[in-house]
């Protein structure tokens, strides 16, 4: 059965499933025709397996195999969770092992030795820098403990040559760390932990070898596709049992031995013929376990792995692909091309959900792609289906380590606006009350203090700016059925709550584990409800569990490192949690009930030695699947060559191996690829590619599936679509306003349902979280200046005004406030506009001073005669001047866009007309009285050319321009007094309001796209 190549002599058998017959089903029924199918005698022996969650398939095939009759099984035991109870070691050797160093306190030391060393990985700042370094470099160290590569002999000879510099100060300190954490190790009584399992794994090959198992007992080692040298021993020691017995899966049979002796290591078959030259099996000796298991079907056509194995032949074979009798049979698969990564879960979710259509059958999503894997579980549920998830979940994506970064994040940043509100609305936050009451809390403290410009940093900023705050008089009304806490109490909570990280200094470095402390309190005190401590809620569940277990060793382990300041912590939590899972199912948020039994989703290490009726193989793009090829930080290729490391191209062989493996494990397989990924065009993965390049030159090519078909009616109407419409809302003439201001009118003419949700429906803007001060602001600051400056110089004119002037503007903006950079930024501009004011003045003045200037005044007009009564209008001019001949200057300040004259004299930007009809109706106090004989814009901006002017109309023109305005907003109004007259959205497309702040309650990015279309 076996060729020997100096190897110790095998006696066990070697066989080989091939990749059509359901591997485990095969395994259970073979153990029980060998145990002649007593209950009994089938609990005699073991079976060696790669994964526990290989081993729980196997239990399952044998419950199959028998329908559930009692039976005692054999141990069963994944050789990666190899320790001295699962195969009850002896001696003292290997009962005298340390204990495996704890991770978590691993990293910790590993992090110290990174940061003591200086300037040899760059600028490292801090633990949370250090960290993923440690980690990397752990990974090294258990990488070379797996290939039983020596690296105190070997670092010193790999960047021999012409190697940069920074490798040589990379290998430096390897080699301190391959002598001092050896040392380390020993003085704390530990050992690496993959130093300790290859330690197990050779103890028990030798145990074995010197002290076979009794006649009788049969070992079996099943489902190995490679192996490392521990595994490798195992095996061979296996072999060396009387009863010892190996079972392949889908060793290719028919591959040259030319070819199979210069196999890639990205081929799916590389690690298989390295772990058989290894142990000295020829091909040609190994039995063919072909046929099927009682009650078992063929996971797949026959010639499936013929095809696969033809079109994945590496490049010195490819002339095999002109063979005349090459297979091209691709019965079974399809392809799914979907355009974006949320297009691929919504059509695999469909292409599962099918599949449960037919009764009994069993479908499943095998992908390494974990945002795929929860889009896809996130779609299903839109069915009702809840997804088996056997991979796990990372503990970085879960609630509750969200909660704690949030809570970093919120401290560090003096608790503002976007960053508090983030943790005090998380589901996990309650501060003492009920989750619901918090955020009601939550809201009432973002309406009165949170929106608009940002307060102050910290509680104290808080308190500041809600005594500045307005009432919340709609708050209760927009919080039921919640209760907001009296906001001052609430307050009182936050600070109560935040108060040990609050406490901690933000500049000066502390002690980790009095960082993780403070932490860890503030999140259980704000966790905390009426009825259930802040812990217990916390450190719930598997989740919950994992990530509390995990901070144990943080606060335990931790202390080595030297003081961080508090804006490490939220990169510490990420570095140390990265690349860890919480195994079990895992959950859909805010959706509860069963699992459903017929559907999966496995990672590639789950979906190993599974079957199931069909298969979607999902994330088939580089760098996902397969995975991209780094090397690491620490050593470049051609020095891991030269140590003795594999080539990160092993790994693109054992994904390789997974993806032919699961492409015979079910009769249909879908073969997903998304074009797009996180909003970049995707490759897709190179068998996919050499599939289709190997079917497509023998005139084949792989089918469509449908799923994308039945995704594009999923969501549409049935019969023709129909644009939604505008709205028209035609509320009673008594809810109608009966005064408004100027600069209302011009929003009644552009946008009439600004007016309705405004007025009628007294729906006001939110103002932004965060907001920064913006042109807004910089017009205040320029209508203050001229203003004060006129009431100070109504009919004067000083002779050094123009730097008086300016000294008003620079006054201004001092008490405004602003962020020292955006003061330094508008000061030029502001400078410049009051030079130009100056100078225009001075020219003014030069042909007629007016007797008095006048800023800032008020006045109403009221019109009557109207089918709802009288209406008042009102306004504010910017600036009157009066002059001795009883004529009038109206004046406006522009800091934004300067109006064109043509919409003010159509009427659409009619503000400064409308006031000059105040004026002229008496609506203003004396002693503005008279006839208004100019209208002026003044656009002010401070750039390269500081001002702009329009005059708009004199003399008998702006007579007219006034008369027709009054008439033409009383025709306004009178149109709105009757009930059949709608407030329109957006009713002129020519004439689009300047602020659009009810567009989204007026749905007008839906109807405007079908009318533009219909204009069209």
């Amino acid at each position: 059965m076996t060729e020997s190549r100096g190897a110790p002599c095998l006696r066990g058998r070697v066989a080989v499933v091939p990749p059509h017959v359901p591997f485990v089903d095969q395994i259970a029924a073979r153990w029980l025709d060998q145990a002649g199918h007593d209950p009994r005698e089938c609990g005699t022996g073991l079976i060696l397996l790669p994964s526990r969650r290989a081993a729980r398939a196997l239990t399952e095939a044998f419950m199959r195999q028998v329908d559930g009759r009692p039976l005692l099984l054999p141990r069963i035991a994944p050789i990666a969770a190899l320790d001295e109870a699962s195969l009850a070691l002896s001696g003292q050797n290997a009962l005298d092992l340390p204990p495996a160093v704890d991770p978590v306190r691993r990293l910790a030391t590993l992090s110290l030795l990174v940061m003591q060393a200086g300037k040899a990985f760059g600028d490292v700042q801090g633990v949370d820098q250090a960290w993923p370094l440690a980690r990397a470099l752990a990974d090294l160290m258990d990488e070379a403990e797996w290939a039983e590569c020596d690296l105190r002999t070997r670092l010193p000879h790999a960047a021999e040559g012409d190697f940069a510099q920074h490798w040589h100060q990379t290998l430096r300190f390897l080699s301190i760390v391959t002598s001092v954490w050896p040392s380390w190790l020993e003085e704390q009584g530990v050992m690496n932990p993959v130093a300790r399992q290859t330690a197990l794994l050779h103890a028990q090959a030798a145990r074995w070898e010197r002290e076979p198992p009794a006649p009788g007992t049969p070992i079996w080692a099943v489902g190995f596709a490679d192996a490392v040298p521990s595994t490798i021993a195992m095996l061979r020691a296996v072999l060396s049992v009387p009863d010892g017995l190996l079972v392949l899966p889908g060793v290719d049979t028919t591959c040259a031995q030319a070819v199979w002796e210069h196999l890639p290591p990205d081929h799916p078959q590389a690690g298989t013929a390295r772990m058989l030259a290894e142990l000295g099996i020829a091909r040609d000796g190994m039995e063919q376990w072909d046929s099927l298991p009682p009650g078992s079907t063929a996971t797949s056509p026959a010639a499936r792995a013929g095809l696969l194995a033809r079109a994945l032949l590496p490049a010195h074979a490819l002339e095999q692909w002109r063979a005349p009798d090459a297979p091209v049979a691709a019965d079974g698969l399809s392809v799914l091309r979907s355009a974006d990564q949320q297009e691929e879960a919504a059509a695999i979710a469909m292409v599962l959900r099918q599949v449960l259509e037919q009764p009994g059958r069993r479908a499943a999503l095998v992908t390494p792609d974990r945002a795929l894997a929860g889009r896809v579980a996130t779609e299903l549920v839109r069915w009702g289906v809840i997804a088996d998830d056997s991979a796990g979940e990372s503990l970085l994506t879960i609630p509750q380590t969200a909660f704690l970064r949030l809570i970093v994040q919120a401290v560090d940043g003096g608790l503002s606006p976007v960053a508090l509100l983030s943790v005090i609305k998380h589901p996990l936050a309650a501060c003492g009350l009920s989750p619901g009451n918090c955020r009601a809390s939550a809201r009432q403290l973002e309406r009165l203090v949170l929106r608009g410009p940002a307060p102050p940093p910290g509680i104290a900023g808080l308190r500041r700016a809600l005594a500045r705050a307005a009432d919340d008089p709609h708050g209760a009304l927009a919080d039921a059925p919640d209760a907001p806490e009296e906001i001052n109490a609430f307050l009182n909570r936050l600070e109560a709550a935040f108060g040990p990280l609050l406490a901690l200094p933000v500049s000066t470095p502390v002690p980790v584990p009095t960082l993780l402390a403070a932490l860890i309190e503030v999140a259980q005190d704000l966790a905390t409800t009426g009825s259930a401590d802040g812990a217990e809620r916390l450190w719930a569940g598997e989740e919950g569990n994992a990530l509390g277990q995990h901070m144990s060793a943080m606060l335990a382990w931790c202390d080595v490192l030297p003081d961080a300041r508090l804006g490490t912590l939220d990169g510490l939590l990420a570095s140390s949690l990265a690349g860890m899972t919480v195994q079990g199912r895992r959950a859909v948020r805010g959706r509860a009930g069963a699992v459903h039994p017929r559907v999966f989703i496995w990672g590639l290490l789950e979906a190993r030695l599974q079957t199931a009726d069909t298969i979607v193989l999902g994330g088939l793009v580089e760098t996902v699947w397969p995975p991209a090829t780094d090397p690491g930080p620490w050593m470049s290729r051609p020095m891991r060559t030269r140590v003795g490391l594999p080539a990160p191209e092993w790994v693109i062989g054992q994904a390789a191996h997974d993806f032919v493996s699961c492409a015979c494990a079910a009769p249909r397989v879908v073969l997903s690829v998304a074009g797009r990924r996180q909003g970049a065009p995707t490759v897709p993965a190179r068998w996919l590619v050499r599939l289709d390049a190997y079917l497509a030159g023998h005139g084949h090519g792989l089918p469509a599936h449908p799923a994308l078909r039945w995704l594009e009616g999923l969501d549409r109407p049935a019969g023709v679509p129909m644009p939604v419409a505008p709205p028209r809302p035609r509320p009673a003439v008594g809810l109608r306003p009966r005064s408004l201001s100027v600069t209302e009118i011009e929003t009644w003419m552009r946008d009439p349902y600004a007016i309705y949700a405004r007025r009628i429906l007294k729906l006001n803007r939110l103002a932004d979280l965060e907001e920064l001060a913006d042109a807004a602001d910089y017009g205040q600051i320029v209508h203050a200046a001229l203003d004060r400056w006129f009431r100070a110089h109504p009919a004067d004119w000083p002779a050094d005004g123009a730097v008086r002037m300016q000294a008003v503007f620079a006054d201004v903006l001092r008490e405004a406030g602003l962020r020292p950079a955006l003061a330094a930024w508008w000061a030029p501009r502001l400078e410049r506009i009051a030079t130009w004011c100056a100078r225009t003045e001075q020219a003014r003045r030069a042909t007629g001073a007016p007797c008095t200037v006048l800023t800032e005044q008020g006045g109403t007009m009221r019109l009557d005669d109207l089918p709802g009564g009288a209406f008042t209008l009102r306004g504010r001019a910017d600036r009157i001047d009066l002059h001795g001949d009883g004529a009038l200057s109206l004046f406006d300040y522009k800091t934004g866009t300067l109006p064109a004259r043509r919409s003010v004299i159509e009427g659409w930007q009619s503000q400064l007309v409308l006031e000059a009809a105040m004026i002229e109706s008496g609506g203003f106090p004396p002693p503005v009285a008279g006839r208004v004989a100019e209208l002026v814009y003044w656009r002010l901006t401070g750039g390269h050319v500081p001002a702009q002017v329009l005059d708009v109309a004199r003399g008998t023109e702006l007579s007219d321009l006034i008369a027709h305005c009054r008439q033409g907003l009383h025709d306004l109004v009178a149109a709105y007094d009757s009930p059949e007259q709608p407030y329109l959205s957006h009713p002129w497309p020519g004439e689009e309001p300047r602020f659009a702040d009810y567009a989204h309650l007026a749905r007008v990015a839906e109807w405007s796209a079908a009318r533009e279309e219909t204009a069209g």
